[in-house]
């Protein structure tokens, strides 16, 4: 059985998706320069996605409906301003829209990070943070 991580604050976070094969698309590239990986699938309506463990999930809504997030984002840390860099170029390539390039932010002082939507319109970013 796989273990979701949690890390004290979260068990998990999960993203609709209407067609989880795009997704998934977007998901691979735009996380791989965080150092996040594709763990697998989680039966046939969900991919798994973590470092060591699962902690970010893509998936079918239950209910059948359209993906919904609006208002939602999910922010994913960077080691570098280089690698949030590369999780905006990935993510436009791999079918995502821009929601923010990427650059320092001034509401958060050493702030750098870019904005995507995913093939489903949920809001991603990265962030990394440097001595202000």
């Amino acid at each position: 059985m796989t273990v979701i991580s949690g890390d004290g604050v979260f068990s998990h976070a999960c993203v609709g998706a209407s067609d989880l094969a795009q997704s998934t698309k977007f998901y691979d590239a735009a996380l791989a320069p965080l150092g996040v990986n594709n763990l697998g699938a989680f039966g046939d309506a969900a991919m798994l996605y973590g470092k060591d463990k699962p902690a970010f999930l893509v998936l079918k809504p239950g209910n059948g409906e359209a993906p919904s997030g609006n208002g939602v984002t999910i922010g994913f840390a960077a080691a570098s301003q280089a690698d949030v860099d590369a999780f905006h170029a990935a993510g436009l390539a791999a079918g995502g829209s821009c929601e923010g390039a990427p650059g320092p932010r001034g509401h958060l002082p050493g702030a750098y990070a870019a904005y995507l939507r995913d093939p489903a319109g949920n809001k991603v970013c990265s962030y990394h943070f440097t001595a202000a």
